[in-house]
């Protein structure tokens, strides 16, 4: 499908600025941004043609924007800070939508804004659209090369991460010789993995999955350089990774950063 136009909403990290890059080098030429105070970096606001700027729970202003950027398409990219979905300022449109939602999370909360857009006209794409090269494969992707007692402590780790992600609890967990030492919450992976770290000390593995049937138009499982930063100050040995379902932002940045921090990259 050819994209000429496309609508972005712009979390926090690096994600926007490489949707960006990878979409022009696709051949799109007008990105059109939603961007949102004290979230979207300024890397990624520069590289946009039009942005409007919003607080978080702003979903009319959010929808205004959509219409009004003549983009067919909009994708997803980047996350909010936890203790900002908790600061919601929401508008009246996003209470609407609020009031009807039984189960609030990410996946209803950003389902619901795809269903909005959706009623305008608007496509909300796969946040991988764009970034095929940047999904993790199979096996050993960057770092030192293992144990087996370590790649054991992998398997045993993606076993609890798909149980927890499916209970809908968090999708990382952080494990030392069969013991479970942290599932991630609300709190976001970067916590749980210094929750992990200082409870093992040392040594402890990392691994982050997809949920069963999660939905890849929004919240896809993410490693980055800060992720690896965050590891290596909790001295973490390993970062499993879901094979096909987890991006590596941006790649060659990570497999250098792991193997400058002595830290495993690997894919289940």
């Amino acid at each position: 499908m050819a994209i000429d136009s496309l609508f972005l909403i712009a979390g926090n990290g690096d994600y926007p600025r490489l949707v960006i890059e990878a979409a022009r080098s696709a051949g799109v030429r007008r990105v059109v941004m939603a961007a949102f105070d004290g979230e979207t970096f300024p890397e990624s606001l520069a590289l946009a043609d039009e942005v409007h700027h919003m607080k978080v729970g702003q979903l009319g202003k959010l929808l205004d924007a959509a219409k009004k950027s003549g983009a067919k398409v909009a994708i997803m990219a980047g996350q909010i800070a936890p203790e900002n979905l908790f600061d919601l300022r929401p508008d009246l449109r996003a209470l609407v939508i609020l009031a009807r939602l039984k189960v609030r999370n990410a996946e209803t909360l950003f389902g619901a804004v795809a269903s909005e857009l959706a009623s305008a006209g608007i496509e909300l794409l796969p946040a991988t659209t764009f970034l095929d090269e940047q999904v993790a494969g199979k096996g050993h992707l960057a770092g030192p090369r293992l144990k087996p007692r370590h790649l054991a402590d992998l398997e045993f780790g993606f076993r609890i991460a798909k149980d927890s992600s499916r209970l809908d609890i968090g999708q990382t967990v952080v494990v030392k010789n069969g013991t479970v030492l942290a599932v991630e919450a609300f709190e976001g992976t970067n916590e749980a993995i210094r929750r992990g770290g200082k409870l093992a000390r040392s040594g402890a593995i990392v691994v982050k999955v997809s949920k069963p049937g999660q939905d890849m138009r929004f919240d896809v499982p993410v490693v980055g350089t800060r992720t690896l930063e965050t590891a290596a100050e909790a001295k973490i040995l390993a970062i499993g990774v879901e094979a096909g379902a987890t991006l590596l932002l941006d790649r060659e940045k990570v497999a250098k950063a792991a193997d400058t921090l002595s830290i495993t990259i690997y894919g289940l």
